[in-house]
């Protein structure tokens, strides 16, 4: 009998909203971004960048943009998986996306679809190595524009929060503990002293 995967409910991780606050978590599609290109030099007078237009999600904590603290908005881009294998194709191989379910993908996580949370390959992935700061005016306008959008429900909003901050936090080490699944074996421990019962 052919192995069958087991059918599971996965709770809704978004909510729509129309509120002209932005928050932690908003999903805005269609935001336009300007790209320094790699042979960027500030000593020309007349610099040239390229705009482009990606879907973002807002980085930056609710707590900050709703007491005026953040001049800029910090956003990461998302993409769904089938875009994202068109950029990276060696996502595509077999358990590839499975790796980044689990977290050992740095840089990358996955979210569920907004209108399908079950269906695994509608699943958005966010791109946590690529980070663009716009402007907190522009950002509402666009919002304003798109009328009911996306955004991240609680718990699923701190789960998110939280790899963004894991991703940041890692450190590098020189060198560390050997791993356990190479030989060689565990050495003897030391001969156990003698019991000694006294009456």
């Amino acid at each position: 009998m052919a192995a069958t995967e087991q059918a599971t409910s996965v709770a809704p991780f978004w909510e729509k909203v129309t509120t002209d606050r932005l928050a932690q978590g908003d999903f805005l599609t269609g935001c336009s971004v300007a790209i320094v290109p790699p042979e960027f030099n500030p000593d020309i007078t007349q610099a040239k960048a390229r705009i482009d237009v990606v879907d973002l999600i807002i980085m930056t904590q609710t707590c900050d943009l709703e007491n005026d603290k953040a001049p800029l908005v910090a956003c990461c881009p998302i993409h769904s998986i089938v875009r994202f294998e068109e950029a990276s194709p060696e996502f595509k191989k077999q358990g590839a996306w499975e790796r980044v379910r689990q977290g050992r993908v740095e840089g990358l996580h996955l979210l569920a679809s907004t209108t399908k949370p079950d269906d695994k390959w509608d699943a958005y992935t966010v791109d946590f190595r690529s980070i663009y700061s716009l402007p907190v005016g522009y950002m509402t306008r666009r919002a304003m524009s798109l009328g009911a959008r996306w955004r991240l429900r609680s718990p699923y909003l701190e789960h998110f929060s939280q790899a963004f901050a894991r991703f940041f936090m890692r450190v590098g080490l020189p060198s560390g503990i050997p791993s356990y699944k190479n030989p060689p074996q565990r050495p003897p421990g030391p001969p156990q002293a003698s019991k000694i019962s006294i009456e």
